[in-house]
């Protein structure tokens, strides 16, 4: 009974897989700890599985698609597992249905995962605070349904082509059977050799689940006629996956339909297939030279990748590509900050700012707000709208018309520039309710499947489809996707381009708003604005013989030749906030070519910007208000407690000094903002008074009587999951940014920004 079931298929076929193919191993192994949460899930990756979007939607359709991807994923590891060693067991090739069996048989390591996985979405779900929680088994069978459906039409397929050996051979077999002259004892000796060798298997699973066991007499059957049976499956399975590849090119043409857009769990699963059959697909055609001749294409690959066709830039929509690039050099960038147009710069802002003054009465000078958003992907853009929308309630609408500058990064910036797009339609169509709950749900709508749709279909395999915007032609790449979803979520109010806000930024409507990517090449920052700000890049102290590297580069005057004023505003937005490997790096038409990347890597939170903008201006300042508010919108606390250390492991000692440097860069941002302000308070001589917002994991909750004012009420301290840095957030995630408003330190800082801001501060 042992040597039944230790040399049974399933367990040999364990065994090979722990022996032999720990890639495969490795694969089930990361799939299974993601949704365990125990991989990505700073990022969100758990929750793409977990909690999948369909048709912005959590149902069981989104599990129903999810399924399909997984089956596909578990029939590729099948057929890769088969071409590669299914030769190995030439019984199979006897077998009914030999493929089938396989399958079968090998279902052990796709059985546990699915288990696992069953627990998890039971596990998640349970805590995601579900008005029915019976909407689980909703799920769960949308999930079955999924695999079961895409299992029985490739199953099918497998029946209707692959044959096993009496069908491949009917015509001639039992002929052959009968030449076969085999004494007895021959029979028996042979039958003892294969009983002596180690890696034989006695026992296997049918379609029945039944123990069977295999055949004693396989040497009668001629060895290439077995593998003739396998070369015969493999081919068929090779047709399956250039199906499969050509099926998702198709599809390709039609990403911008919704009801294609899957999930972004499900293009994912989809992508590790492909790559999957890819390896069974070359050992089949190479054999023994498929690990030589991958690696030589590889290299093939690399090399031709920097070439024109297969490196296309990611371009930002509205500029001319067509006109000849920009000189981009220390030459270059020394003219267009010129100390004339220094000065030219700062005398138009500082028009801007007279305009807005006169909006006051002459004896009560006003407030100035100078909004700093920090940025941290869609929890970012979701927090920003929502504090600026309880502030504006707040205030009845006061703080914001004292607004002058909007910093920042990422989706800390998206927010805020949704909210001012909502504000100034607001002055013209009363209507519109800045404070609607609405524009929340819009905001935090899911903007990734598309993206991750698009990685699958058009951006690893032909980037081949092109759109027109403002007459000019752009490719359809993951940045278009980004743009044309966050256009549908947000109702296209976005959709403008950059010059439409010079008016209303002009006359004092609406505050100045500046979009600061960083600059790969020399680490400088790009200034996006309707209007010219190059006081931003460089002090004039540098014009009086100080040696001083401009920290900044004006983007409307330096690609002035490139209609820079017809960028299209969501593609700035998208520049300050490119997300790695999701939203891809832009690249502008200069010489040496300009990349952008993610504002925040620079300036998270907005504060060296809106402390340069303050110093710039002092002087005004001083003259022309009763002094400054910084209000800081953080997506992360600010004072968190100091974790103790344990002796780190090998593994740990290896990857600490990186993990180190990701963990303090906010702490090192924050330091260094901290010492900006209190410089600026000290030369600044009206009152500079900071207003701080924080997305918290902590929340005091007032026992019994919710969010009371009385301070003598007991207080619990409870712990909150963070929301993960994606551009998707689960129903969970969106409550929890939402509901932080509540925390005492912000209703405090509402409380202080409607004592700040009462009516003598209104405009006329």
């Amino acid at each position: 009974m042992w040597d039944k079931f230790f040399y049974s298929f399933p367990i040999q076929l364990f065994l090979l897989h722990v022996r032999k193919n720990i890639a495969l191993v490795g694969i089930w192994a990361l799939l299974s700890s993601i949704v365990l949460e125990g991989f990505g899930k700073v990022l969100g990756i758990p929750y793409l599985f977990l909690d999948p979007e369909y048709l912005n939607e959590v149902t069981w359709l989104g599990f129903f698609m999810v399924g399909i991807g997984f089956a596909i994923y578990t029939m590729a590891f099948h057929m890769t597992v088969y071409i590669i060693d299914g030769s190995k067991f030439k019984f199979l090739a006897i077998l009914r249905k030999p493929f089938l069996q396989f399958c079968i048989n090998n279902a052990i390591l796709p059985g546990i995962f699915y288990l696992i996985y069953i627990f998890a979405v039971i596990r998640f779900q349970l805590d995601n605070d579900l008005e029915n929680p019976w909407v689980i088994v909703e799920f769960l069978l949308g999930f079955a349904g999924g695999s079961i459906a895409t299992f029985i039409f490739l199953f099918i397929y497998f029946g209707l082509t692959n044959k096993h050996f009496f069908v491949l051979f009917a015509d001639n077999v039992d002929k052959q059977l009968r030449k076969a002259s085999i004494p007895r004892a021959n029979v028996i000796s042979r039958y003892k050799d294969q009983k002596k060798r180690r890696d034989k298997i006695l026992t296997y699973l049918s379609p029945s689940l039944k123990l069977r066991e295999v055949r004693k007499d396989l040497f009668r059957f001629e060895g290439h006629k077995l593998l003739r049976v396998f070369d015969q499956n493999h081919l068929n399975l090779f047709l399956l996956q250039i199906i499969l590849v050509i099926l998702i090119l198709f599809l390709g043409f039609f990403r911008e339909e919704k009801f294609l857009q899957f999930p972004a769990a499900m293009s994912s699963i989809l992508l590790l297939a492909i790559f999957t059959m890819a390896v069974g697909a070359v050992s089949f055609w190479l054999r023994n030279w498929a690990t030589a001749l991958a690696i030589l294409i590889f290299l093939l690959v690399n090399m031709t990748s920097q070439t024109t066709l297969l490196n296309r830039p990611h371009k930002a929509f509205g500029l001319d590509y067509d006109t000849p690039p920009a000189r981009y050099d220390i030459e270059q960038i020394n003219a267009i900050l010129h100390p004339d147009t220094v000065v030219m710069d700062k005398m138009e802002t500082k028009v801007i700012l007279d305009t807005w003054r006169s909006q006051f009465p002459e004896n009560k000078p006003p407030k100035m707000v100078i909004l700093a958003n920090s940025g941290g992907g869609q929890r970012a853009a979701l927090w920003s709208l929502n504090v600026l929308q309880q502030a504006h309630a707040a205030t009845g609408g006061r703080m914001f018309k004292c607004a002058r500058l909007i910093t920042g990064a990422s989706g800390g910036v998206i927010g805020a520039g949704f909210f001012r797009e909502i504000y100034l339609r607001s002055l013209t169509d009363t209507a519109i309710d800045v404070t609607s709950q609405e524009y929340l749900k819009q905001i935090s709508s899911d903007n990734l499947n598309p993206i991750i749709f698009t990685l699958l279909v058009n951006d690893l395999l032909i980037r081949n489809q092109y759109f027109e915007y403002n007459g000019r032609r752009y490719l359809k790449d993951r940045g278009y996707a980004f743009e044309s979803q966050l256009n549908q979520n947000t109702k296209g109010i976005l959709d403008k381009p950059l010059k439409d806000y010079y008016l209303p930024e002009k006359n004092g409507i609406i505050p100045m708003m500046a979009i600061t990517p960083l600059i790969i090449n020399d680490a400088r920052k790009l200034f996006i604005s309707p209007h010219s700000m190059s006081y931003m890049g460089v002090s004039m102290q540098r014009f009086e013989g100080q040696r001083e590297k401009s920290q900044a580069i004006d983007f409307k005057r330096f690609f002035s030749k490139h209609d820079a004023d017809n960028l299209r505003f969501i593609s700035a937005l998208r520049m300050g906030a490119t997300f790695p490997f999701i939203t891809p790096n832009i690249q502008l038409p200069s010489d040496p070519q300009m990349e952008l990347m993610d504002a925040g890597l620079s300036d998270n939170f907005g504060i060296q910007d809106a402390m340069r903008f303050l110093y710039v201006f002092r002087e005004w300042i001083e003259e022309n208000t009763s002094g400054v508010v910084l209000v800081t919108v953080r997506d992360s606390e600010k004072f968190s407690e100091i974790e103790k250390k344990r002796p780190p492991s090998l593994v740990q000692k290896i990857v600490t000094p990186l993990k180190n440097i990701y963990i303090n860069w906010d702490n090192v941002q924050t330091l260094n903002n901290e010492a900006l302000y209190n410089y600026m308070r000290e030369i600044l001589e009206v009152d500079l008074e900071r207003i701080e917002f924080e997305y918290a994991t902590r929340n005091f909750v007032k026992e019994r009587v919710g969010y009371a004012d009385n301070d003598q009420v007991q207080q619990e301290e409870v712990e909150i999951e963070r929301a993960s840095l994606n551009w998707r957030l689960t129903a969970r995630e969106k409550k929890s940014i939402v509901e932080s408003i509540h925390t005492p330190n912000n209703q405090h800082s509402l409380k202080r920004l409607k004592e700040i801001f009462q009516d003598d501060t209104s405009p006329r």
